[in-house]
């Protein structure tokens, strides 16, 4: 599959670029970002971390504001950061509202109508977009990580707990992990999915580890305890307790002071490059 490179940059020994290309999935053109270090550079095959950005951020975002890269060269990973939604769906009203619709894709295949032809980042994040970076990149492609932020936090979940076998770690900062229960999950679900609660469950964290999904390795979590959004959106409490029950490994760490910044990212993130490091590269 061709690949349109709009920018390509020499970074931490390695190159960072941004790409386009005519995605299946989404029946448009997409957008993601890419970070190659320099140990690939002799045709080796690196383990890579997939990023998913939250609401109103795009496949740049993670990347420039992360601090990621630099860790992920020290450790010869790739980094992959798609979109956080279809672009030029020309759904109605699709930039209406900051969560909902542009940069609100929320990593799910819509089911309704009009969202339902372009709006399938579930099926382009866990089919399309490694089966293209393990191609024409040089990806070890059983060696996936995946990771992310707020609504990105909710789709790094949410996959890693449905396909374990592709995403051999996982990692979260401030995620909405029970979004059937909270505002932000409540309107995209029911836009995207439907009224019906019962189809919810499969997109949703804390239900999937309830009804016995599992990710054999620790999941990671990091949650600022001064975020704005922690107690009506977030609610990491939910997770952890869900965990507990089902004995899904889990490492949810609170941190005084911060918030749901990149700010607060840049602060652990090298935290969470070991913490996949540990798993892929063992």
């Amino acid at each position: 599959m061709a690949l349109t490179t709009h920018s390509e940059h020499i970074c931490a020994g390695g190159r960072v670029g941004f790409y386009s290309h005519q995605s299946d999935q989404l029946g448009l053109v997409a957008r993601f970002g890419a970070f190659i270090p320099s140990r690939a550079q002799s045709g080796q095959r690196v383990p890579a971390l997939y990023v998913l950005a939250g609401l109103t951020c795009n496949h740049e975002t993670f990347l420039t504001k992360s601090g990621i890269i630099r860790f992920a060269a020290e450790r010869g990973f790739a980094v992959i950061a798609p979109d956080t939604s279809p672009r030029g769906a020309g759904v109605a009203g699709e930039g209406d509202s900051w969560d909902l619709g542009l940069a609100a894709g929320f990593y799910l295949d819509a089911t309704q109508t009009p969202w339902r032809a372009h709006y399938r980042m579930g099926s382009y994040l866990s089919r399309e977009l490694p089966e293209l970076t393990s191609t024409v990149m040089p990806i070890d492609g059983e060696r996936l990580g995946l990771m992310g932020h707020s609504m990105g936090g909710h789709g790094a979940l949410v996959h890693a707990l449905r396909a374990p076998g592709l995403w051999k770690s996982v990692s979260a900062f401030a995620p909405i992990v029970h979004p059937a229960a909270v505002p932000w999950g409540e309107k995209a679900f029911t836009a995207y999915l439907g009224a019906n609660r019962s189809g919810w469950a499969d997109h949703d964290a804390t239900l999937l580890i309830a009804s016995g999904h599992r990710h054999p390795h620790t999941i990671l979590i990091d949650q600022g305890v001064a975020d704005q959004f922690l107690d009506t959106q977030l609610r990491p409490q939910e997770i952890e307790k869900a965990a507990q029950l089902a004995g899904q490994p889990m490492s949810v760490r609170l941190h005084e002071g911060y918030d749901h910044s990149y700010w607060f990212i840049q602060s652990f993130i090298e935290d969470h490059v070991t913490h996949h490091a540990a798993i892929l590269t063992a």
